[in-house]
C-alpha cells in the first residue's frame, strides 16, 4: 500500500543513529506515523523535508506494522519561527492539539489548513498570538464536534442584548442572571461566532481590540480544556513565557 499526500510534520522522534519516527497531518490521511530512514544524516534527501515545522509532499508505504517514509520534498518550512521562543512554543502547541485532535486514517484537509494559515499568519505576524491561538483552539473544537451554542440564552431563549455570559464545560450562552460562565462582549461573541460559521479562508478576517483579543483567547482555551478534559504540555510551556 502506497500513500502519497501532503503533510505537516508535526514532531520528530529520533531513532537510532540516523532514523527518524515522524509525527505528520497529512490532508488524505489524518495524523499518521511514519519511519524515515536514514533521514536524520545531513546529506539525507529527506533530512530537511522531515524536521519538525515542515510542510512537504511524502511518499509512505506500509511495511508490516509500520509505515515508512521513502520521499519527502519540502513545501515551505515555518524554520523562522525557531528565532522567538513564544512563536515555536505556540507553533508546537498548534502542533500538539492536530496531533491529538485530528483523525487518524482519515481525510484531514482542513485541519491542515488552519495549522498552516495560523503558522504563516504567525511567521509574518500580521496577526497576533492571541488573536491565532483562539481562532485555531474554537475551530478544532468545531470540527471535532464541540462546536459552542451562541444562538440564544440557553435557559430563557432570548437572543443576545448586551454582555452575556459562555458557558465553557457546558458549550451555551446565558443571559446574566439565567445562568454561569464567563462574561463576553458583544464583539467577542460576534468573533466567536464568525470562526465557528465561516470556512478556514474566511474565518481571519475580523477584528478586535487587543484587550478583547486577550479576552478571547482566554475564553477559548477554557473552552478546549473544559471540553477535552485535558491537559498539553506545550500550552503550558507557552503560557510559562509571560
Amino acid at each position: 500500500m502506497r500513500m502519497n499526500t501532503d503533510a505537516l510534520v508535526l514532531r520528530v522522534k529520533d531513532t537510532g543513529e540516523s532514523d527518524r519516527l515522524v509525527t505528520l497531518l497529512t490532508s488524505e490521511f489524518g495524523v499518521l506515523r511514519a519511519f524515515a530512514n536514514r533521514a536524520k544524516k545531513i546529506n539525507s534527501k529527506m533530512h530537511g523535508a522531515t524536521q519538525s515545522l515542515c510542510y512537504s509532499d511524502f511518499s509512505v508505504y506500509k511495511s508490516r506494522d509500520s509505515y515508512i517514509i521513502d520521499d519527502a520534498v519540502a513545501k515551505e518550512v515555518f524554520f523562522e519561527l525557531r528565532d522567538d521562543i513564544e512563536k515555536l512554543a505556540l507553533a508546537q502547541y498548534f502542533c500538539s492539539l492536530a496531533e491529538e485532535l485530528a483523525p487518524e486514517m482519515e481525510p484531514a484537509r482542513d485541519f491542515l489548513r488552519v495549522i498552516l494559515n495560523s503558522l504563516h499568519l504567525l511567521r509574518t505576524q500580521r496577526r497576533s498570538k492571541d488573536f491565532l491561538k483562539a481562532v485555531t483552539e474554537l475551530k478544532f473544537m468545531a470540527f471535532v464536534g464541540f462546536m459552542p451554542d451562541l444562538t440564544v440564552c440557553s435557559r430563557c431563549g432570548n437572543e443576545p442584548d448586551g454582555e452575556m455570559l459562555f458557558n465553557v464545560s457546558e458549550g451555551c450562552l446565558y443571559c446574566q442572571g439565567c445562568g454561569s460562565g464567563e462574561k463576553i462582549t458583544p464583539g467577542i461573541l460576534a468573533a466567536m461566532r464568525h470562526v465557528c460559521a465561516n470556512p478556514v479562508e474566511r474565518m481571519y478576517s475580523f477584528s478586535l481590540p487587543e484587550n478583547e483579543e486577550k479576552r478571547l483567547a482566554y475564553i477559548c482555551e477554557k473552552f478546549l480544556l473544559a471540553q477535552t478534559r485535558r491537559q498539553f504540555k506545550a500550552l503550558d510551556f507557552y503560557k510559562s513565557l509571560f
